[in-house]
């Protein structure tokens, strides 16, 4: 067996062992974990946190930023109640990881991204996986108005305010997963177009991101 081979088994292994954990804690979408199990985390971290991949736990991918705990990023995707097929937008490409995740689930993907050292990687990375959402370098709280409307619109980062652009880019029975709090901690809140001009609006768990920048988030 090569060492590839060996490195390929337990990755594979871990990753297992990750979404078992996963499962755990409350995740029940199996398409969602099923996508977990499949996307190699460890891609998307610099080599030497590649023994730490697998690890329930946000890690540092560079510009003050971090790849999102797994089971954070389980638990916002299982909130949006993705469909194949769904056009969704994501605030803050980041690693790209959530990104890999929601189009190994089938989802028509827009993500947008602030730092272009962060934007040129992620793009590369899900280039080589196979994986081509649409990405922009640029201010994610304003949202992406030219592919408007969206089934789902997933913030990765905490806000001080749900941002308005994103409300108006949902289409009627779309939702917005949104991390809102202070810059120390969020509450994750849902947010469901009922139809025009209703919406429906849940506070769930708490959790905590980096600060969504911008000009409708933090300076």
């Amino acid at each position: 067996m090569t060492n590839d081979s060996r490195a390929n088994r337990k990755h594979t292994q871990r990753r297992r062992e990750l979404v078992e954990g996963i499962r755990q804690k409350g995740i029940q979408d199996p398409a969602v974990l099923m996508a977990i199990e499949a996307t190699p985390r460890h891609l998307f971290l610099d080599t030497g946190l590649e023994k730490r991949a697998y690890e329930d736990t946000a890690l540092p991918i560079g510009n003050g930023q971090t790849i999102s705990q797994p089971y954070t990023v389980a638990a916002q995707t299982e909130l949006l109640e993705v469909k194949k097929g769904d056009k969704i937008l994501e605030i803050g490409t980041g690693s790209g990881y959530q990104a890999a995740i929601l189009c190994y689930m089938g989802a028509d993907v827009y993500s947008v991204e602030r730092h272009d050292k962060l934007y040129q990687r992620a793009k590369q990375i899900l280039n080589e996986l196979g994986f081509r959402p649409t990405l922009k370098l640029g201010d994610g709280t304003l949202g992406w108005g030219a592919y408007a409307p969206y089934n789902g619109i997933v913030v990765t980062a905490g806000a001080p305010v749900v941002p308005e652009d994103l409300i108006q880019q949902l289409r009627v029975g779309g939702r917005l997963v949104v991390p809102v709090g202070s810059q120390k901690s969020q509450t994750m809140v849902r947010i469901t177009r009922v139809s025009e001009d209703s919406y429906e609006e849940e506070h769930l768990q708490n959790f905590k991101f980096v600060p969504l920048i911008g000009e409708k988030g933090w300076d």
